[in-house]
């Protein structure tokens, strides 16, 4: 299984389709489908059959974007980040921003 530059809790940007330009946070990342959720980006309506206490209807929900679709947002810059990997002096490999060489946590 691949191991992605995007974790959970990390703010992007949609780069490609529909909703390109608008930014959010992830909820999931779904490392076998290579897909994540964002917060409020592509959001699908569901019909719902009602099951013991929860009523039916038509439901929203976030639908998942490819991985390669979005990138880490720089809110300080105002853009987004290139992201690579490094080993630091304690000797964990942690991610960087490509551009100013700066660890992001």
């Amino acid at each position: 299984m691949p191991k992605f530059k995007i974790r959970k809790d990390d703010t992007v940007v949609v780069t490609a389709g529909k909703h390109r330009g608008r930014t959010g946070k992830v909820l999931q990342v779904l490392p076998a489908k290579e897909r994540v959720l964002v917060e409020k980006i592509n959001v699908v309506r569901r019909n719902v059959k009602p099951q013991g206490g929860r009523p039916g209807g038509v439901t929203q929900k976030e639908a998942s974007l490819h991985i390669s679709n979005v990138a880490l947002w720089d809110e300080s810059a105002g853009r987004a980040r290139k992201v690579g990997w490094m080993v630091d002096e304690e000797g964990n490999k942690v991610r960087f921003d490509k551009k100013t060489n700066e660890v992001i946590a």
